[in-house]
């Protein structure tokens, strides 16, 4: 497959998502990828600042590039945030301008921020004064009766004067009132045209585009169009996809061959955290969905939630990788 030309360096990114994008998820995501920017969850500024840093903030340096998103709206808690993100070691600071939960609307801050864009832009420049990695914000269309088309374009102006590093955009609507968070991921249908018109009318202001994305080979084609996509539920869901990412965005070699393999090296990554304390169960949790329509897949799948009831150790991945007749990933993406 032709490298695409460069631009925004980070081109194929893993989208932050809460209680699944841990630490774990992000070491196995890097036994897949070298090149894919990966995502801490979400962070409030109150927990960063006042909570247990060391193991909210905890990853392995093999992670990079590696950045950290924070949920807030207090222009200097957010600055004070960023330092302690950049002294931590992480490549980029990202702004949640799109989480519509109750628990973000409650705080003000998330998705509600929409209705906001100049104190967005207070937040953002707080930030980027503040460390020399980049900044970035993530955000919807627009929010609830919004229309999309001044939306998102006096918020894109605002976060640009304020010098954001790039803009990632979840090309739906969030409603704050009447949907939950897993709703708002699915029901408001998806406007990738609104997406591609934004980075048009901002050509010098990368742009990402987040929301849908199912397939390698879809991400691919948005590219003509804007400055990287990030994949979500589909790149954890089946994180088989993302050993295609290096080859298909970077025109480099994958590290694995197979998804068999990657779990294989995930092997001494385990035996050392359960040294450690860490449950099997924490780490195998984001491996359910390594194998699709392969022999052996449901066993798989069986075998490993044995981990969430007792104490077992690596030789549990070892017994459910043994079940599986894997023949290659372009396979298993041929029958995707």
């Amino acid at each position: 497959m032709q490298k695409p030309q460069e631009s925004w360096p980070n081109r194929f990114c893993v989208a932050p998502m809460m209680e699944w994008t841990d630490r774990h998820c992000r070491f196995f995501d890097r036994l897949l990828t070298r090149r894919a920017l990966l995502y801490t969850e979400m962070l409030t500024t109150g927990a960063v600042l006042r909570g247990d840093r060391a193991r909210l903030l905890r990853f392995d340096t093999t992670e990079h590039p590696l950045a950290l998103q924070l949920g807030g709206s207090d222009p200097r808690a957010l600055a004070a945030c960023a330092r302690i993100a950049a002294d931590a070691g992480f490549d980029e600071v990202n702004l949640n301008v799109g989480c519509p939960s109750d628990r973000v609307q409650e705080g003000s801050f998330g998705a509600c921020l929409m209705a906001e864009p100049e104190l967005v832009g207070d937040c953002v420049a707080a930030m980027k004064a503040a460390v020399a990695v980049p900044v970035t914000v993530k955000c919807r269309i627009g929010v609830d009766e919004q229309d999309p088309e001044p939306a998102l374009e006096n918020f894109a102006q605002a976060v640009e004067r304020a010098g954001v590093d790039a803009l990632i955009v979840h090309a739906r609507k969030a409603w704050l009132k009447g949907l939950s968070p897993k709703e708002n991921r699915e029901v408001p249908p998806l406007d990738y045209a609104r997406v591609y018109r934004l980075k048009a009318a901002h050509p010098r202001l990368p742009v990402v585009l987040n929301g849908g994305i199912g397939s390698i080979e879809a991400a691919l084609a948005h590219l003509a169009q804007v400055d990287g996509v990030m994949m979500g539920r589909a790149a954890y869901q089946e994180p088989w996809r993302l050993i295609a990412v290096d080859p298909a965005f970077f025109g480099e070699e994958a590290r694995f061959a197979s998804p068999r393999e990657a779990a294989a090296a995930l092997i001494p990554y385990i035996e050392r955290e359960l040294a450690q304390g860490t449950r099997l169960h924490a780490i195998t949790r984001h491996l359910h969905g390594l194998f699709r329509a392969v022999p052996g897949a449901r066993a798989f799948r069986r075998q490993l939630a044995g981990a969430a009831t007792t104490d077992a150790g690596a030789e549990l991945l070892r017994a459910a990788l043994a079940l599986v007749r894997e023949q290659g990933h372009e396979l298993m993406d041929a029958a995707a």
